[in-house]
């Protein structure tokens, strides 16, 4: 399944590896089938509203208006 519509083309299926809870927001990792990590910070109302869990089947919406990029 992939969302549509909405405006975001970049989509990470997985599954919710860790969250680590604040007061006011958090940070939720997902893990991608391939081992890609991808973390988000969000509300922790949302969090609470979505009812995420560890182990929960995730889609990561990724929208950039910037990426950087520097030289090693």
């Amino acid at each position: 399944m992939s969302i549509t519509a909405i405006n975001v083309r970049n989509q990470f299926r997985g599954k919710v590896k860790e969250i680590i809870e604040g007061p006011v927001v958090s940070e939720i990792d997902v893990e991608t089938p391939s081992g890609l990590i991808v973390t988000s910070v969000i509300t922790t109302r949302s969090v609470k509203e979505l009812k995420l869990t560890v182990g929960k089947d995730v889609i990561a919406l990724v929208k950039s208006t910037e990426v950087s990029i520097a030289t090693l």
